[in-house]
Parts: C-alpha cells; structure tokens; sequence
C-alpha cells in the first residue's frame, strides 16, 4: 500500500521479533495534531503508523524499530509491549474530545495495512490488541465503537461475542474472573475492574458496566476457550 512518509526520531531498538500488533486512538482533536506530537522529540512518544480519517496512512518509525507507544502495560504476563508490538494509531479524537465513529476510508485502510503486516509477521489474530487491553487502568482506546467485527470478518483479529448471553447464568464467579486472566489481562483478583471493563470494550459493549452479568460470563467463557 502506499504510505506517506513522517519520520518520527522516536524509537530504538527492538531487541525481539514481533508477534503482536497494538491499536490505538489518537485522542486528540485532529490527525494533524496527533501527527505533530508523534514526531515531538520532546514527547517521546510514537507509533509507526497513523490512520488519518479519509484513510491516509502515514509511516513514522519502520517495523523493525521499537516505537513508543505502548507505555506501561502487560498481556499475558509480558511486560516490555513495544518490544514485541506494532503501534497503530487511527485519528479519533476519542472519549475526552467527542468520541465517534470510525469512518468505512479509514477501517479499510486499517484492514489493508494488517494485512500488510500479517503477510510481514504472521500475526495471530489473538495478538491484535487495544490499547485499553493492555493497560486498562490508564487506556479506553480505541474504545467500544471500534468495528472489530470487521476485521474479525477478514481473519485479522477475533470477533466479538455475539453468542446467548443466558449461558453466563450459569457460571460461576470465581471461573469468569479466571477466564479474564487466561485470555491474557492484567486482571488480579480484588484489582480486575479496569481489565473487565476493557473486556467488555472489546468483547461485549452492550454490557459495559455491568459487571460479571451473564452476557460478560458468557463472553468471558467463549473467548477463553473455558
């Protein structure tokens, strides 16, 4: 596909292969401002894509590096995220700016670069992650209107849960607050609330906030493979 190009000075080395892919809102009130703070030296943050809403897709730091911006994180017990990630960025202005649907240019520009990366990388679909997946105490990006299914319906990523919510009434508590550490959350027992929440975002919106009610349960167990 073709990329314009803005460098951004901030990265290093890698130091792994890559085996995930990390997605992210921008949370600023327009592209050309998040682009501007992702090439700031003085930020010292990055991504090594930016996903304009019209579909443009700008490279900023080159696969091969360690961008900066996945901050402090974890997923399945692994910590160091930009180590063994790539960062999207996709221009939203997110929850503190007037959060809003992500435009079909701009999705299909989002599935036309994984499918770029996936040829690159082979990435398992279980390792197309939000932000807020991975740091659900600080994140809530790219947040509950992003069209997972649509990538699900590509093989890029996995689908959200769309099965019988009455299935949940008949799991314990105990077993979907495990369910929520399999899949790969940061999700201890007595601090599991932000890991739920982001769960939700991904997996079943219409029940976010809710808690572990039946529709999350069942979620929980369904993608947990329990």
């Amino acid at each position: 596909m073709n990329y314009i190009e803005a460098p951004s000075p901030n990265f290093d080395q890698r130091g792994r292969s890559i085996d995930s892919v990390i997605l992210h809102y921008t949370g600023m009130e327009t592209g050309a401002e998040a682009l501007e703070r992702l090439c700031d030296p003085a930020a010292k943050v990055s991504a090594h894509y930016l996903i304009e809403e019209n579909g443009d897709v700008y490279r900023l730091v080159n696969e091969a590096d360690r961008a900066w911006h996945a901050g402090v994180g974890s997923w399945k017990g692994e910590t160091d995220i930009n180590a063994r990630s790539i960062g999207i960025e996709i221009v939203n202005p997110g929850h503190e700016w007037g959060y809003r649907d992500f435009p079909a240019a701009q999705i299909d520009a989002v599935i036309s670069l994984l499918k770029g990366i996936n040829q690159r990388h082979d990435i398992a679909p279980a390792r197309v992650l939000g932000h807020s997946d991975i740091a659900p105490r600080r994140k809530e990006d790219p947040g509950e209107k992003f069209p997972w299914v649509r990538l699900a319906e590509e093989g890029l990523a996995i689908a959200p849960f769309d099965g019988d919510a009455e299935a949940g009434l008949a799991v314990k508590y105990e077993d979907a607050l495990k369910a929520l550490s399999d899949i790969g959350y940061d999700a201890p027992a007595g601090d599991h609330a932000a890991a739920l929440l982001a769960f939700q975002r991904r997996f079943c919106p219409l029940s976010l906030g809710q808690g572990f009610d039946p529709r999350t349960k069942a979620a929980l167990m369904a993608i947990s493979g329990g």
